[in-house]
Formats: structure tokens, sequence, C-alpha cells
């Protein structure tokens, strides 16, 4: 008996995270709710991720724009946990930023904020 597609278990996404572009400048993060909270610290949601100051990319350079905003999440939302109907954000996150090459530089966790809640996809 197949058990079908195994999916890891991924750590929901809270303020204290470290997300960061492809060439490594800091997300800032600031959550648009404060009543779920993990270890303390408020959980992020569907759209916190985005429109999202980025700050000390090193891209730069003649016809080069460094990363300074965050732009739409591609993954990284719950298709089954959401605060107040708004999806949770699970470390699995990726989204484009405003950077140069356009379209291919991407942001991600690269820490959670928290290593006690998890969530199947």
């Amino acid at each position: 008996m197949n058990p079908g597609p195994s999916h890891p278990d991924l750590r929901w996404v809270n303020a204290r995270a470290v997300i960061r572009c492809g060439h490594d400048g800091t997300v800032a993060t600031r959550p648009s709710q404060e009543w779920v909270r993990v270890d303390g610290v408020a959980v992020l949601v569907a759209h916190d991720p985005e429109g999202r100051d980025i700050t000390a990319c090193p891209n730069y350079g003649p016809m080069m724009k460094p990363c300074v905003t965050t732009l739409q999440v591609v993954e990284g939302y719950s298709d089954w946990l959401s605060v107040d109907g708004r999806r949770v954000v699970l470390d699995n996150l990726d989204g484009l930023t405003d950077g140069t090459v356009p379209g291919t530089v991407h942001y991600d966790v690269r820490d959670p904020g928290q290593p006690f809640v998890r969530a199947a996809r």
C-alpha cells in the first residue's frame, strides 16, 4: 500500500524570523495580527511577507539594482491553517524581489523564528 506523497512538516513563521533576499539582504518582518503567537511572538499570515523593505542587499554596481522590496509570495502559505481567514506563513516561503535581474531574485526563510510549532503542508 502506497501511503501517498510524503510532505515534511513545515514550521510556522513568526515575526522573529530571518528572511533574506537571494543576495543576503534582510527582509523586514511586520505581522498584521497580534493575537496568535508562538513563543510569545506574533505569527505571520498571508500578505505579511509582501511589500516589505529589504535592507543591506549587496547587489550594487553599474546596471545593478539592489533588492529593496519583496513582491508577491509564490509559495509558503498554508493550505489548511489560517488566522482570521488569512493563511499562516510556513518556512517554505518563496517569493520574488524587485532586484536585478527582474524576475530572478527570490527571498526565503533562513530561520522561522521558532522551533516549536509545525504543520503538514
